[in-house]
């Protein structure tokens, strides 16, 4: 169900994907998402350093590195996956866009449980974005290209440039990000 999922939702958000087939053997993206659910069972699993190795192996062959403990929700694409890195305690929620070269990682200041940042449903980040520590970007949110988040981005807003400033959208109604139930 989710292979079949996921495909179609690739077919509908990317202007560049043609046919199903072409999605399955090409997007890097994708078969990140594929492995990581492995390596994530893995994980739950308490086989760690088994899900660690096939992590790795995964970097190696698709260029995305997502740590095995990482929470992710249905239907992320992963669009020109290279060069994303999605750390250790990121949550990450149903439809969420992430381009190339996006960090959700650490700032390294933090300590204890929750370390990196939380993805809300529907959001958006831009190739080059990196959003760090344990933060949270809102509902249907938005990340600029080469962004970087250090605080919270509410939801249906806009962050954008270096460190990112907040663009509120006044159209926008509150949206709830519960991921406790979603993931």
């Amino acid at each position: 169900m989710g292979v079949i999922s996921d495909i179609k939702t690739i077919k509908k958000r990317d202007p560049a994907a043609r046919h199903w087939l072409e999605i399955v053997l090409t997007y890097n993206g994708m078969h990140a998402i594929w492995i990581y659910r492995l390596t994530h069972l893995l994980w739950i699993l308490r086989l760690k350093l088994i899900a660690k190795i096939v992590a790795a192996f995964a970097r190696f062959l698709t260029g995305v590195e997502i740590h095995p403990a990482a929470r992710i929700g249905k239907n992320v694409v992963i669009d020109h996956g290279t060069g994303i890195v999605i750390g250790e305690t990121v949550e990450i929620a149903d439809n969420v866009l992430l381009y190339h070269g996006v960090t959700l990682g650490g700032t390294g200041n933090e300590s204890g449980l929750k370390r990196h940042p939380t993805v809300c449903t529907g959001a958006m980040i831009a190739a080059g974005a990196k959003v760090l520590g344990n933060i949270k970007v809102g509902a249907y949110a938005k990340v600029g290209a080469n962004a970087v988040v250090l605080k919270d981005v509410p939801d249906y807003s806009t962050a954008v440039g270096m460190p990112a400033r907040i663009i509120p959208n006044e159209n926008s109604t509150d949206a709830v990000c519960s991921l406790a139930n979603k993931l």
